[in-house]
């Protein structure tokens, strides 16, 4: 990677979630050493801290479609100026969430940049779930489960048009990788749409490094490079047991790895965010241990 500057932004949004608890995924990725061994690897570190997020129990959940939306674009928009503005110096953002609506502000900072060079952004989501409900077909009205949508320009406005465009990105440089659990209605939106969508059978018949290499030209097609936004829900709950919603049967450590392996070897990566770490219910912090390791793998580290 060209970059050799390295900005972390923390993220503590649980606001999004349905379980609490992810508000320390940022603590517990500083606390297994992301800073120190990003450092190994040759780069020049900066933490910029983490973003304001007001605390649930302050603020009122607002519509039970779209719970604490105000609240969540406030932070979305808070975070979108703080990765552009790291853009903006040559620094390469890395953000730590945090529930999964963060990627709503972290995908729109970076947007944002190459729009102002008259550049696209492709998008490679790592995830269990599509998160492209809307307040209309969401079971729940969590946020975390929308922010690909409002990302492609479906959803509430205050998410979708943060810096007052939107889409973001269009989702034809967007591939979805290790889908399995999609709610009925959010399926429909993923095929009509038009994303990329690649399901754990996907990864099972053609194998991790296809799936993968097919995902990067999606997302590198006419555009600036992408953005991975990589939820720790998409590796089977066996290796991270420490995750907002886990879901059986997802990718195992040494798919996880290659995968982003392979995204470092794309070169293209113009930003990163993990997301869904929850410590509540990790043991022992290895969830977070494994996010970065996993962020190591996509920022260079080799075996040899």
């Amino acid at each position: 990677m060209a970059r050799s500057h390295i900005a972390i932004i923390g993220a503590p949004m649980d606001l999004g979630a349905g379980r609490r608890g992810v508000d320390m995924g940022p603590s517990a990725l500083r606390l297994a050493s992301l800073n120190e061994r990003l450092a190994s690897l040759g780069y020049k570190v900066e933490d910029l801290g983490n973003i304001h997020v007001v605390q649930a129990e302050s603020v009122r959940p607002g519509a039970s479609t779209a719970r604490y939306l105000n609240e969540i674009a406030a932070t979305c928009t808070t975070l979108a100026g703080i990765v552009e503005g790291a853009l903006a110096k040559g620094d390469f953002p890395v953000v730590l969430g945090g529930d999964h609506s963060v990627a709503i502000g972290t995908i729109a900072g970076i947007a944002n940049h190459y729009r102002k060079q008259e550049k696209k952004l492709g998008l490679v989501w790592i995830d269990a779930h599509a998160d492209m409900n809307t307040p209309e077909t969401s079971p729940s009205g969590n946020i975390h489960g929308m922010p690909l949508a409002c990302s492609i320009g479906i959803g509430p406005r205050e998410l979708t048009h943060i810096f007052d465009w939107a889409p973001k990105i269009d989702p034809r440089n967007v591939a979805v990788i290790g889908l399995r659990s999609v709610d009925s209605e959010e399926r429909k939106i993923v095929q009509r749409t038009g994303v990329h969508a690649y399901t754990m059978r996907d990864i099972d018949e053609r194998g991790l490094r296809a799936v993968v290499q097919e995902a990067l030209e999606v997302a590198t097609e006419g555009t600036a490079g992408f953005h991975l936004s990589f939820d720790m829900d998409s590796v089977d709950p066996h290796e991270a047991p420490g995750v907002g919603t886990p879901v059986k049967g997802g990718m195992t450590y040494r798919e996880s790895h290659l995968a982003m392996e392979n995204v470092c070897d794309c070169d293209a990566m113009l930003g990163l965010e993990v997301v869904e770490v929850n410590p509540v219910i990790d043991e022992a912090n290895r969830t977070a241990l494994l996010a970065v390791e996993l962020v190591m793998s996509a920022l260079g580290k080799r075996i040899l």
